[in-house]
């Protein structure tokens, strides 16, 4: 089973030379500090940062360098800083080639809900909205299941959604699968992990080809 890092790791995989990326709060933001080093990649944060890099060790921490979720992080030679209309342009306009999001449920079909449960106060979507819009490839990080051990990868989203039939990939702690119109397709299975546990802790239609490989990381 991978923890938060495994999957960020794992993540990192998918994110290859020349990418624009947009990372999401939460796991996501792990993603920048394993991409390989001899690649050249530009994080984008969506508050007006291109050219992200890890996050800083302690005691370098510069509180006026921060990403959308108010980390404080590196930035790379060249990076540069705009105002959030040049930053939601570059995402309306599709210039992100990969979107990395976190998410509380995702459907067999690809929806996705990440902004707002039931009862709780938030402040509204947010950026998010925009990035399931527009991005052509967008990968979701999350917990296969719940505190109580229920899937969060389900036939259909119970909570309010974000975007609908968007999600390509997801890259949970059990698992790696795909999302295909006949629903998610299991490519990988993390290490000590059987393809009988990832069945349990699926809701939704779970497609199985063959023998599926342990992940690497």
């Amino acid at each position: 089973m991978l923890d938060k890092t495994g999957i960020a790791k794992r993540i990192a995989k998918e994110v290859k030379d020349g990418y624009y990326v947009n990372l999401g709060i939460g796991i996501p933001t792990l993603v920048a500090n394993y991409v390989r080093n001899d690649i050249e990649v530009e994080f984008q944060s969506e508050n007006g940062v291109l050219g992200m890099g890890p996050f800083p060790f302690e005691g370098d921490e510069d509180a006026d360098i921060i990403n959308a979720g108010k980390q404080t992080i590196t930035t790379l030679p060249g990076a540069s800083f705009f105002d959030s209309s040049m930053s939601f342009s570059m995402i309306r306009g599709k210039h992100v080639d990969l979107t990395i999001l976190g998410a509380m449920e995702v459907s067999e079909s690809g929806d996705i809900a990440n902004w707002k449960i039931p009862g709780k106060m938030v402040k509204g979507m947010g950026g998010a909205m925009d990035l399931v819009a527009s991005a052509e490839n967008i990968i979701v990080a999350m917990m296969h299941t719940n505190r109580e051990g229920e899937s969060k990868l389900l036939k259909k989203c119970s909570l309010p959604l974000t975007g609908v039939g968007c999600v390509k990939k997801i890259v949970t702690n059990l698992a790696v699968l795909e999302v295909t119109k006949d629903g998610f397709k299991l490519v990988e299975r993390a290490p000590g992990i059987s393809v009988e546990d990832i069945i349990k802790a699926t809701e939704g239609k779970l497609i199985i080809e063959g023998d599926i490989p342990e992940m690497s990381i």
